[in-house]
């Protein structure tokens, strides 16, 4: 994020960055990162190649270097290509790129080229395919979503937990320019309905109490997000998100997430919180049920933020194929 001007306060956008859009510290200088990219890649691997590649060995393929390119088959925006560098190389395989991360793609261009053991490329190539595939779905989905969501209002796009390649899945939608949201559990307090229902009979009381506990712990917190499913609870959060804001000598990044709710819907209670000045003080995220049928609709409410986890939990992957000439 851009630090505000000193003496001033955040913008509703600087505030927006700051707490979901985390995906710049994914890369693999990061050790965090660098160890969940080689620990998925071997399970991949071990699953695939564990009892050896009986094809390449009953034709008697030789070990002998030769030339090979990854080529897109459709046009999208890849991600992935770091990470499957990273697979080659460290299995003795000489990489190219032509491309990067990024990089808006067409049919049949070379993304990478490659030079390394017949046998390793064949090993290597249906589990580095898969990682990059799956990775440019997700970046070019974001992208998509991204430009639909810009053309009605200034909400942002940004993803959910429901990543089953973790932190992969997390840098895909940072390259497809949507946010990753929390990285993980310890990055900041998300409470959720199942929390709330611990706490009180109802959502109004649950939320009031939540965030007077959850406030006690903001140093350690990116954000502190509350998910609220009617406008009374979220007049509730938003009145006690104000009066600890305005204790603070700066803003902190607060949260209302509204659960499944129509466009309708959210729309009045931007406008209640509006009226009873509690607006300035939280940032809003929209959740549930959104598509590409219908972001338009939620972006143009003016939330800040729209979260799809189908985004990661039900990517659709890019063609992409590896070619040995």
């Amino acid at each position: 994020m851009t630090s505000p001007t000193l003496g001033m306060q955040p913008t509703r956008e600087e505030l927006v960055e700051e707490a979901l859009f985390r995906g710049g510290t994914l890369t693999l200088e990061n050790a965090r990162y660098r160890e969940a990219v080689r620990t998925l890649s071997e399970a991949l691997l071990l699953d695939d190649i564990g009892r050896g590649d009986l094809t390449t060995k009953s034709l008697e393929i030789r070990e002998r270097d030769v030339s090979a390119a990854v080529i897109s088959r459709a046009g999208g925006i890849v991600a992935g290509l770091e990470e499957l560098a990273f697979l080659f190389q460290e299995r003795d395989i000489e990489v190219a790129f032509e491309k990067r991360d990024g990089d808006a793609i067409r049919p049949d261009e070379i993304l990478l080229r490659l030079i390394g053991s017949e046998t390793k490329l064949l090993e290597l190539e249906r589990v580095g395919l898969n990682l990059v595939q799956r990775m440019s779905g997700i970046a070019t989905a974001a992208h998509c979503l991204n430009e639909r969501a810009r053309r009605s209002g200034t909400a942002r796009v940004v993803g959910t937990r429901k990543t089953p390649w973790g932190l992969l899945d997390k840098r895909a939608l940072h390259v497809g320019g949507a946010g990753t949201h929390r990285l993980g559990l310890g990055d900041a307090i998300l409470i959720k309905n199942n929390h709330l229902a611990l706490l009180a009979r109802t959502e109004e009381e649950a939320v009031s109490m939540a965030i007077e506990r959850a406030w006690k712990s903001r140093a350690e917190a990116t954000f502190i997000e509350v998910e609220v499913r009617s406008a009374g609870a979220a007049r509730v959060a938003a009145q006690a998100f104000r009066n600890f804001q305005n204790r603070d000598a700066r803003q902190y990044p607060c949260l209302l997430m509204l659960d499944n709710m129509t466009p309708e819907q959210i729309g009045e209670i931007i406008k209640m919180l509006q009226r009873e000045n509690s607006w300035d003080c939280i940032l809003i995220e929209a959740s549930g049920g959104i598509s590409e049928a219908n972001i338009e609709a939620y972006a143009a409410t003016g939330v800040d933020a729209i979260s799809i986890g189908a985004l990661t939990h039900s990517a659709r992957a890019l063609d992409i194929c590896l070619r040995i000439s």
